[in-house]
């Protein structure tokens, strides 16, 4: 006698995405959700970027760190903060520029705000102070420091 082997067929094996999707739902989300965050980060680094390679903001900068009533209220070295804010809008020889920058250095910090417009090629400031954060007081970066007199 003979045996008749049994008709029982195999179940067929599930599909890719039915075996995966437990795992590809949140690793696809994430990864959409990190590149999002990584175009904006990007954004922000060539905003930030291009503003800080204006005339008007380096100028700034230097005025500040080379100011001694500046130095003595914040210390040396003094650095730049990244999250500046403002505007800039130069169209060739003319602009205007309204920017708050923060700066700090070992003794304290502080923002420098500028105020400027372009015309003919050349900045012209209206407005360019430092304000320290803790007491408030206000350095004028366009007066010349006023150097002390010998007896």
């Amino acid at each position: 006698m003979e045996q008749t082997p049994s008709a029982v067929s195999p179940t067929p094996r599930p599909n890719w995405w039915k075996r995966n999707w437990k795992w590809f739902v949140p690793v696809g989300c994430f990864s959409i959700a990190v590149l999002f965050v990584a175009f904006v980060a990007a954004v922000v680094l060539i905003v930030f970027s291009a503003v800080k390679s204006t005339d008007v903001y380096k100028d700034a900068l230097t005025r500040a760190k080379a100011h001694p009533a500046v130095i003595e209220a914040l210390g040396s070295p003094i650095t730049e903060g990244f999250l500046l804010s403002g505007n800039t809008n130069v169209n060739g020889a003319s602009g205007e520029a309204n920017l708050s920058i923060p700066v700090s250095g070992p003794k304290g910090k502080g923002t420098i705000y500028v105020a400027a417009t372009k015309s003919l090629g050349r900045w012209n400031y209206s407005g360019l102070v430092l304000e320290i954060a803790k007491t408030d007081q206000r350095i004028d970066l366009l007066q010349r420091p006023t150097a002390a007199s010998s007896p």
